[in-house]
Protein backbone atom coordinates (compact mmCIF):
# COMPACT_ATOMS: atom_id res chain seq x y z
CA UNK A 1 0.00 0.00 0.00
CA UNK A 2 1.25 4.11 -0.93
CA UNK A 3 1.90 6.02 2.01
CA UNK A 4 0.14 8.71 2.01
CA UNK A 5 0.88 11.69 3.93
CA UNK A 6 -2.83 12.61 5.71
CA UNK A 7 -1.68 14.80 8.04
CA UNK A 8 -1.84 17.03 4.62
CA UNK A 9 -3.95 15.31 2.31
CA UNK A 10 -7.25 14.99 4.08
CA UNK A 11 -8.99 11.48 3.79
CA UNK A 12 -11.83 13.24 1.96
CA UNK A 13 -14.36 10.48 0.12
CA UNK A 14 -14.06 11.26 -3.74
CA UNK A 15 -10.74 12.47 -4.03
CA UNK A 16 -7.58 10.68 -5.57
CA UNK A 17 -4.26 10.79 -6.03
CA UNK A 18 -3.35 10.75 -9.55
CA UNK A 19 -1.26 10.03 -12.22
CA UNK A 20 2.51 10.92 -12.44
CA UNK A 21 2.59 11.59 -8.38
CA UNK A 22 1.17 7.82 -7.98
CA UNK A 23 3.95 6.69 -10.41
CA UNK A 24 6.37 8.21 -8.91
CA UNK A 25 5.56 6.67 -4.96
CA UNK A 26 5.22 2.86 -6.75
CA UNK A 27 8.87 3.86 -8.10
CA UNK A 28 10.09 4.55 -4.64
CA UNK A 29 10.33 8.31 -5.33
CA UNK A 30 9.21 11.69 -3.27
CA UNK A 31 7.07 14.01 -5.65
CA UNK A 32 7.23 17.31 -5.91
CA UNK A 33 3.98 17.72 -7.41
CA UNK A 34 0.90 16.09 -6.57
CA UNK A 35 -1.98 15.79 -8.97
CA UNK A 36 -5.65 14.95 -7.20
CA UNK A 37 -8.54 14.21 -8.76
CA UNK A 38 -12.12 15.16 -7.04
CA UNK A 39 -15.40 14.10 -7.17
CA UNK A 40 -17.59 16.89 -6.84
CA UNK A 41 -16.08 20.77 -5.78
CA UNK A 42 -12.46 20.62 -6.18
CA UNK A 43 -12.39 24.13 -4.98
CA UNK A 44 -13.56 23.34 -0.87
CA UNK A 45 -10.89 20.65 -1.13
CA UNK A 46 -8.18 22.82 -2.05
CA UNK A 47 -9.30 25.02 0.64
CA UNK A 48 -8.55 22.19 3.50
CA UNK A 49 -5.03 21.77 1.72
CA UNK A 50 -4.21 25.75 1.35
CA UNK A 51 -5.37 25.55 5.14
CA UNK A 52 -3.27 22.57 6.67
CA UNK A 53 0.11 23.33 4.84
CA UNK A 54 -0.21 27.47 5.01
CA UNK A 55 0.06 27.22 1.03
CA UNK A 56 -1.71 29.90 -1.33
CA UNK A 57 -3.98 29.27 -4.02
CA UNK A 58 -2.89 29.97 -7.47
CA UNK A 59 -6.52 29.56 -10.36
CA UNK A 60 -4.79 27.92 -13.99
CA UNK A 61 -6.62 26.62 -16.85
CA UNK A 62 -9.20 27.67 -19.29
CA UNK A 63 -12.94 27.40 -17.83
CA UNK A 64 -14.23 24.14 -17.71
CA UNK A 65 -10.21 22.88 -17.33
CA UNK A 66 -9.98 24.68 -14.31
CA UNK A 67 -6.96 23.84 -11.76
CA UNK A 68 -6.88 24.74 -8.41
CA UNK A 69 -3.11 24.57 -7.73
CA UNK A 70 -1.36 25.25 -3.99
CA UNK A 71 1.85 26.22 -3.54
CA UNK A 72 3.67 25.61 -0.32
CA UNK A 73 7.68 26.01 0.59
CA UNK A 74 8.88 22.62 -1.21
CA UNK A 75 5.42 21.15 -2.90
CA UNK A 76 2.81 21.50 -5.37
CA UNK A 77 -0.89 20.50 -4.96
CA UNK A 78 -2.88 20.43 -8.32
CA UNK A 79 -6.26 19.79 -7.94
CA UNK A 80 -8.87 19.51 -10.52
CA UNK A 81 -12.52 17.97 -11.07
CA UNK A 82 -12.45 14.20 -12.21
CA UNK A 83 -12.67 14.53 -16.45
CA UNK A 84 -15.70 12.18 -16.27
CA UNK A 85 -18.63 10.29 -14.60
CA UNK A 86 -16.04 8.55 -12.15
CA UNK A 87 -12.82 8.37 -11.39
CA UNK A 88 -12.34 5.25 -14.14
CA UNK A 89 -13.30 7.60 -16.58
CA UNK A 90 -10.32 10.11 -16.18
CA UNK A 91 -8.12 7.17 -15.85
CA UNK A 92 -9.53 6.57 -19.37
CA UNK A 93 -8.45 9.52 -21.14
CA UNK A 94 -5.23 10.16 -19.71
CA UNK A 95 -2.19 9.70 -22.38
CA UNK A 96 0.27 6.75 -20.39
CA UNK A 97 -1.05 3.83 -18.49
CA UNK A 98 1.79 4.38 -15.83
CA UNK A 99 0.36 8.05 -15.41
CA UNK A 100 -3.05 6.27 -15.29
CA UNK A 101 -3.07 5.02 -11.89
CA UNK A 102 -5.58 6.23 -8.96
CA UNK A 103 -5.32 5.72 -5.02
CA UNK A 104 -8.07 7.01 -2.80
CA UNK A 105 -7.23 9.41 -0.11
CA UNK A 106 -10.43 7.81 1.98
CA UNK A 107 -10.04 3.89 1.34
CA UNK A 108 -5.84 4.06 0.03
CA UNK A 109 -7.34 1.68 -2.59
CA UNK A 110 -5.34 1.84 -5.90
CA UNK A 111 -7.16 1.64 -8.88
CA UNK A 112 -5.77 0.33 -11.86
CA UNK A 113 -8.14 -0.61 -14.63
CA UNK A 114 -5.66 -0.07 -17.39
CA UNK A 115 -2.56 -2.28 -16.33
CA UNK A 116 -0.12 0.52 -15.34
CA UNK A 117 1.39 -1.22 -12.53
CA UNK A 118 2.52 -3.85 -14.69
CA UNK A 119 4.22 -1.51 -17.03
CA UNK A 120 5.92 0.22 -14.18
CA UNK A 121 6.94 -3.36 -13.48
CA UNK A 122 7.94 -4.03 -16.79
CA UNK A 123 9.47 -0.34 -17.31
CA UNK A 124 7.34 -0.13 -20.40
CA UNK A 125 5.74 3.29 -21.63
CA UNK A 126 2.12 2.07 -23.17
CA UNK A 127 -0.50 4.81 -24.46
CA UNK A 128 -3.58 4.66 -23.01
CA UNK A 129 -5.44 3.97 -26.21
CA UNK A 130 -4.82 5.54 -29.63
CA UNK A 131 -6.92 8.61 -28.99
CA UNK A 132 -4.16 9.56 -26.54
CA UNK A 133 -2.20 11.47 -29.40
CA UNK A 134 -4.76 12.84 -31.58
CA UNK A 135 -6.14 14.38 -28.80
CA UNK A 136 -2.82 16.36 -27.60
CA UNK A 137 -0.32 15.71 -29.82
CA UNK A 138 2.11 16.54 -27.68
CA UNK A 139 2.54 13.21 -26.13
CA UNK A 140 3.90 11.84 -29.35
CA UNK A 141 7.29 13.86 -27.88
CA UNK A 142 6.07 12.76 -24.22
CA UNK A 143 6.14 9.33 -24.53
CA UNK A 144 10.31 9.50 -25.38
CA UNK A 145 11.15 12.12 -22.63
CA UNK A 146 9.29 9.74 -20.10
CA UNK A 147 11.44 6.83 -21.32
CA UNK A 148 14.53 8.93 -21.55
CA UNK A 149 13.91 10.36 -17.82
CA UNK A 150 12.67 6.65 -16.32
CA UNK A 151 14.90 4.59 -18.30
CA UNK A 152 11.48 2.64 -19.37
CA UNK A 153 10.82 1.45 -23.35
CA UNK A 154 8.04 2.36 -25.77
CA UNK A 155 6.08 -0.96 -26.00
CA UNK A 156 5.72 -1.33 -30.48
CA UNK A 157 2.24 -0.61 -30.52
CA UNK A 158 2.48 2.41 -29.03
CA UNK A 159 5.58 3.23 -31.25
CA UNK A 160 3.69 2.21 -34.06
CA UNK A 161 0.96 4.71 -33.15
CA UNK A 162 3.58 7.36 -33.01
CA UNK A 163 4.71 6.06 -36.61
CA UNK A 164 1.68 6.97 -37.69
CA UNK A 165 1.03 9.80 -35.94
CA UNK A 166 4.32 11.56 -36.03
CA UNK A 167 2.93 14.46 -38.33
CA UNK A 168 0.26 15.88 -35.74
CA UNK A 169 2.68 17.05 -34.03
CA UNK A 170 3.28 20.35 -36.24
CA UNK A 171 0.15 21.16 -35.01
CA UNK A 172 1.52 21.37 -31.08
CA UNK A 173 2.65 24.53 -29.95
CA UNK A 174 6.29 25.72 -30.35
CA UNK A 175 6.96 26.06 -26.82
CA UNK A 176 5.39 22.97 -26.10
CA UNK A 177 7.37 20.97 -28.03
CA UNK A 178 11.07 23.16 -26.88
CA UNK A 179 10.11 21.89 -22.99
CA UNK A 180 9.41 18.37 -23.68
CA UNK A 181 12.64 18.34 -26.11
CA UNK A 182 14.96 19.87 -23.34
CA UNK A 183 14.15 17.51 -20.99
CA UNK A 184 14.36 14.76 -23.03
CA UNK A 185 18.47 16.03 -24.09
CA UNK A 186 18.78 16.70 -20.40
CA UNK A 187 18.72 13.10 -19.28
CA UNK A 188 21.93 11.12 -19.77
CA UNK A 189 20.57 8.74 -22.76
CA UNK A 190 18.77 11.24 -24.95
CA UNK A 191 21.18 9.73 -27.53
CA UNK A 192 18.71 6.49 -27.75
CA UNK A 193 15.36 8.10 -27.52
CA UNK A 194 16.41 10.66 -30.00
CA UNK A 195 17.38 7.71 -32.19
CA UNK A 196 14.04 6.22 -31.61
CA UNK A 197 12.30 9.32 -32.53
CA UNK A 198 14.36 9.25 -35.80
CA UNK A 199 13.07 5.85 -36.69
CA UNK A 200 9.44 6.52 -36.13
CA UNK A 201 10.15 9.56 -37.94
CA UNK A 202 8.99 12.06 -34.70
CA UNK A 203 12.06 13.83 -35.26
CA UNK A 204 11.82 14.74 -38.48
CA UNK A 205 8.06 16.30 -38.20
CA UNK A 206 9.37 18.01 -35.34
CA UNK A 207 12.86 19.14 -37.58
CA UNK A 208 11.70 18.61 -41.12
CA UNK A 209 15.08 20.47 -41.99
CA UNK A 210 17.02 16.99 -41.05
CA UNK A 211 15.25 15.27 -43.58
CA UNK A 212 17.77 16.10 -46.09
CA UNK A 213 20.80 15.11 -44.22
CA UNK A 214 19.50 11.06 -44.84
CA UNK A 215 21.45 10.06 -47.91
CA UNK A 216 23.81 13.37 -48.55
CA UNK A 217 27.08 11.57 -48.82
CA UNK A 218 30.05 13.59 -47.49
CA UNK A 219 33.96 13.35 -48.62
CA UNK A 220 35.98 10.65 -48.08
CA UNK A 221 37.08 11.46 -44.54
CA UNK A 222 33.73 10.82 -43.69
CA UNK A 223 32.08 7.16 -42.94
CA UNK A 224 28.70 8.68 -42.84
CA UNK A 225 26.41 10.53 -44.66
CA UNK A 226 25.31 13.62 -42.76
CA UNK A 227 22.69 12.70 -40.73
CA UNK A 228 24.02 9.28 -39.79
CA UNK A 229 27.67 11.83 -38.97
CA UNK A 230 25.15 14.12 -36.86
CA UNK A 231 23.71 11.13 -34.89
CA UNK A 232 26.89 9.74 -33.68
CA UNK A 233 28.44 13.20 -33.03
CA UNK A 234 25.01 13.77 -30.89
CA UNK A 235 26.87 10.22 -29.03
CA UNK A 236 30.23 11.13 -28.98
CA UNK A 237 28.94 14.59 -27.10
CA UNK A 238 26.89 12.95 -24.70
CA UNK A 239 29.39 10.53 -23.59
CA UNK A 240 31.95 13.17 -23.23
CA UNK A 241 29.74 15.44 -20.80
CA UNK A 242 28.45 12.16 -18.62
CA UNK A 243 32.18 11.66 -18.39
CA UNK A 244 34.70 14.42 -18.44
CA UNK A 245 36.98 12.85 -15.78
CA UNK A 246 37.32 9.66 -18.40
CA UNK A 247 37.71 12.21 -21.46
CA UNK A 248 39.75 14.40 -19.71
CA UNK A 249 41.90 13.43 -16.82
CA UNK A 250 42.78 16.79 -15.53
CA UNK A 251 39.20 18.13 -15.56
CA UNK A 252 37.02 15.63 -13.37
CA UNK A 253 34.17 18.15 -12.56
CA UNK A 254 32.14 19.14 -15.56
CA UNK A 255 30.58 22.18 -14.28
CA UNK A 256 34.60 23.30 -14.26
CA UNK A 257 33.87 23.23 -18.47
CA UNK A 258 30.79 25.96 -17.96
CA UNK A 259 28.36 24.02 -19.18
CA UNK A 260 26.25 22.93 -16.74
CA UNK A 261 22.37 23.19 -17.26
CA UNK A 262 23.65 24.27 -21.22
CA UNK A 263 23.97 20.84 -21.80
CA UNK A 264 21.10 20.27 -23.44
CA UNK A 265 21.08 23.48 -25.58
CA UNK A 266 24.61 21.77 -26.43
CA UNK A 267 22.81 18.88 -27.36
CA UNK A 268 20.43 21.08 -29.51
CA UNK A 269 23.43 22.50 -31.27
CA UNK A 270 24.89 19.25 -32.42
CA UNK A 271 21.89 17.89 -34.25
CA UNK A 272 21.80 20.59 -35.92
CA UNK A 273 24.78 21.91 -37.00
CA UNK A 274 25.27 20.15 -40.16
CA UNK A 275 21.91 21.14 -41.32
CA UNK A 276 22.91 23.74 -44.29
CA UNK A 277 25.55 20.84 -45.25
CA UNK A 278 23.03 19.98 -48.17
CA UNK A 279 22.04 23.96 -49.40
CA UNK A 280 25.47 24.51 -50.17
CA UNK A 281 27.11 21.30 -51.30
CA UNK A 282 29.49 21.55 -54.45
CA UNK A 283 31.44 18.77 -56.12
CA UNK A 284 34.73 19.55 -57.88
CA UNK A 285 36.37 18.46 -61.23
CA UNK A 286 37.58 16.21 -59.10
CA UNK A 287 35.06 14.44 -57.96
CA UNK A 288 35.55 15.47 -54.25
CA UNK A 289 32.64 16.98 -52.34
CA UNK A 290 33.06 20.22 -50.28
CA UNK A 291 30.42 22.16 -47.95
CA UNK A 292 32.05 25.50 -47.63
CA UNK A 293 30.26 27.96 -45.97
CA UNK A 294 27.98 25.40 -43.81
CA UNK A 295 28.39 26.54 -40.39
CA UNK A 296 26.97 30.00 -41.42
CA UNK A 297 24.06 28.24 -43.15
CA UNK A 298 23.38 25.86 -40.96
CA UNK A 299 23.45 29.20 -38.08
CA UNK A 300 20.86 30.68 -40.33
CA UNK A 301 18.58 27.71 -40.40
CA UNK A 302 18.90 26.69 -36.52
CA UNK A 303 17.69 30.37 -36.12
CA UNK A 304 15.17 29.91 -38.11
CA UNK A 305 13.87 26.76 -36.46
CA UNK A 306 14.35 27.95 -32.60
CA UNK A 307 12.30 31.04 -33.40
CA UNK A 308 9.75 28.83 -34.40
CA UNK A 309 9.89 26.38 -31.23
CA UNK A 310 10.06 29.61 -29.12
CA UNK A 311 13.26 29.35 -27.52
CA UNK A 312 14.44 32.17 -25.20
CA UNK A 313 17.15 34.43 -26.69
CA UNK A 314 19.52 32.94 -24.19
CA UNK A 315 19.13 29.41 -26.18
CA UNK A 316 19.03 30.96 -29.43
CA UNK A 317 22.38 33.15 -28.98
CA UNK A 318 23.91 30.14 -27.61
CA UNK A 319 23.27 27.45 -30.43
CA UNK A 320 23.99 30.26 -33.11
CA UNK A 321 27.00 31.00 -31.31
CA UNK A 322 28.21 27.27 -31.24
CA UNK A 323 27.01 26.40 -34.52
CA UNK A 324 28.29 29.57 -36.58
CA UNK A 325 31.97 28.80 -34.53
CA UNK A 326 31.73 25.40 -34.44
CA UNK A 327 34.52 25.17 -37.67
CA UNK A 328 36.88 27.62 -36.06
CA UNK A 329 38.47 25.16 -34.13
CA UNK A 330 39.43 23.28 -36.68
CA UNK A 331 41.59 26.50 -38.22
CA UNK A 332 43.31 27.11 -35.34
CA UNK A 333 44.67 23.16 -35.70
CA UNK A 334 45.82 23.44 -39.17
CA UNK A 335 47.68 26.79 -37.85
CA UNK A 336 48.88 24.80 -35.35
CA UNK A 337 50.06 21.92 -37.53
CA UNK A 338 51.75 24.72 -39.89
CA UNK A 339 53.49 25.95 -36.91
CA UNK A 340 52.03 29.44 -37.81
CA UNK A 341 49.32 29.50 -34.57
CA UNK A 342 50.30 32.16 -32.55
CA UNK A 343 49.83 33.34 -28.91
CA UNK A 344 47.55 35.75 -29.84
CA UNK A 345 45.36 34.00 -32.32
CA UNK A 346 44.54 31.88 -29.28
CA UNK A 347 43.89 34.64 -27.09
CA UNK A 348 41.60 36.07 -29.67
CA UNK A 349 39.94 32.73 -30.43
CA UNK A 350 39.04 32.66 -26.32
CA UNK A 351 38.42 35.91 -25.96
CA UNK A 352 35.60 35.80 -29.01
CA UNK A 353 34.38 32.46 -27.52
CA UNK A 354 34.45 33.63 -24.15
CA UNK A 355 32.49 31.30 -21.41
CA UNK A 356 31.73 28.91 -24.56
CA UNK A 357 35.14 27.91 -25.24
CA UNK A 358 34.77 25.02 -23.43
CA UNK A 359 31.58 23.92 -24.46
CA UNK A 360 32.25 24.85 -28.30
CA UNK A 361 35.77 22.30 -28.31
CA UNK A 362 33.85 20.00 -26.68
CA UNK A 363 31.50 19.95 -29.84
CA UNK A 364 34.04 20.18 -32.21
CA UNK A 365 35.76 16.84 -30.83
CA UNK A 366 32.40 15.46 -30.71
CA UNK A 367 31.96 16.17 -34.58
CA UNK A 368 35.57 14.90 -35.09
CA UNK A 369 34.79 11.71 -33.36
CA UNK A 370 31.32 11.25 -35.44
CA UNK A 371 33.37 11.13 -38.50
CA UNK A 372 34.34 7.43 -37.57
CA UNK A 373 37.64 7.20 -38.92
CA UNK A 374 39.41 5.23 -36.16
CA UNK A 375 42.27 5.25 -38.12
CA UNK A 376 43.08 8.76 -39.31
CA UNK A 377 45.71 9.89 -37.30
CA UNK A 378 45.08 13.65 -37.78
CA UNK A 379 41.69 13.34 -36.24
CA UNK A 380 43.59 11.97 -33.08
CA UNK A 381 46.25 14.72 -33.00
CA UNK A 382 43.04 17.01 -32.99
CA UNK A 383 41.66 15.80 -30.10
CA UNK A 384 44.85 16.03 -28.29
CA UNK A 385 45.17 19.53 -29.43
CA UNK A 386 41.38 20.78 -28.26
CA UNK A 387 41.69 19.09 -24.43
CA UNK A 388 44.59 20.99 -24.55
CA UNK A 389 43.17 23.88 -25.50
CA UNK A 390 40.44 23.33 -23.25
CA UNK A 391 42.59 22.72 -20.24
CA UNK A 392 44.62 26.02 -20.88
CA UNK A 393 41.75 27.92 -21.48
CA UNK A 394 40.58 26.68 -17.62
CA UNK A 395 43.76 26.94 -16.04
CA UNK A 396 45.65 29.74 -17.93
CA UNK A 397 43.29 32.24 -19.42
CA UNK A 398 40.48 32.14 -17.70
CA UNK A 399 42.15 33.09 -14.45
CA UNK A 400 44.15 35.68 -16.39
CA UNK A 401 41.29 37.47 -17.60
CA UNK A 402 39.15 37.73 -14.17
CA UNK A 403 42.30 40.13 -13.17
CA UNK A 404 41.77 43.85 -12.89
CA UNK A 405 42.33 45.96 -16.53
CA UNK A 406 45.62 47.26 -16.76
CA UNK A 407 44.13 50.62 -18.42
CA UNK A 408 40.70 52.00 -18.09
CA UNK A 409 38.37 54.51 -19.89
CA UNK A 410 39.16 57.25 -16.81
CA UNK A 411 42.90 56.56 -17.63
CA UNK A 412 42.28 57.71 -21.53
CA UNK A 413 40.34 60.68 -20.29
CA UNK A 414 42.88 61.99 -17.94
CA UNK A 415 46.49 60.57 -19.13
CA UNK A 416 45.86 61.89 -22.77
CA UNK A 417 42.68 64.13 -22.84
CA UNK A 418 40.35 61.94 -25.36
CA UNK A 419 36.54 62.18 -24.53
CA UNK A 420 34.43 59.29 -25.27
CA UNK A 421 34.22 57.49 -28.14
CA UNK A 422 34.64 54.28 -30.37
CA UNK A 423 38.09 54.85 -29.88
CA UNK A 424 38.06 54.15 -26.47
CA UNK A 425 37.33 50.14 -26.88
CA UNK A 426 39.63 50.01 -29.85
CA UNK A 427 42.34 51.01 -27.37
CA UNK A 428 41.11 48.96 -24.35
CA UNK A 429 40.76 45.92 -26.34
CA UNK A 430 44.52 45.86 -27.70
CA UNK A 431 45.49 46.49 -24.54
CA UNK A 432 44.00 43.90 -23.09
CA UNK A 433 44.35 41.34 -25.74
CA UNK A 434 48.33 42.39 -25.36
CA UNK A 435 48.25 41.59 -21.15
CA UNK A 436 46.65 38.23 -21.76
CA UNK A 437 49.48 37.97 -24.30
CA UNK A 438 52.21 38.97 -22.34
CA UNK A 439 53.32 41.33 -24.20
CA UNK A 440 52.67 44.05 -21.60
CA UNK A 441 53.02 43.65 -18.14
CA UNK A 442 52.65 46.94 -16.46
CA UNK A 443 50.59 50.09 -16.84
CA UNK A 444 53.15 51.73 -17.93
CA UNK A 445 53.32 49.47 -20.33
CA UNK A 446 50.13 49.66 -21.36
CA UNK A 447 50.12 53.66 -21.63
CA UNK A 448 53.16 53.29 -24.40
CA UNK A 449 50.86 51.11 -26.31
CA UNK A 450 47.64 53.58 -26.26
CA UNK A 451 49.75 56.59 -27.01
CA UNK A 452 51.10 54.76 -30.11
CA UNK A 453 47.55 53.45 -30.86
CA UNK A 454 46.29 56.72 -30.77
CA UNK A 455 49.02 58.39 -33.05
Amino acid sequence: MIQINTNILPETKGAYLVGGSIRDLLLGRSPIDYDIAVLGNPEEFAKKIAAKISGHIVRLGKPGQAIIRIVSDNKIFDISSVNGATIEDDLGKRDFTINAIACSLSSKKIIDCLGGMDDIAANKIRMVSRKAFRKDPIRLIRAYRMGASLNFEIEPHTSSAIKNDANLIQDSAGERIRTELFKIFNTSKSHRYISQMADTGLLFSVFPELNELKGCPQNTYHSYDVFEHTMKAFYHLEALLNDCGKAMPAISDPNILNVGHQAAWLKCAILLHDIGKPHVKTVDIKGSIHFYGHGQKSADMAKAITTRLKFSNRERLYIDHIIRNHIRPLFLFTAYQKKTLTNKGIIRFFNKCGDNTPALLLHTIADIQGKGNKDNARDEDFISFAKKMIQDYISAFKPEKKLPPLLTGYDLMTEFGLTPSPLFKKILDNVEEARLCKTIKSRQDALILAKKIIK
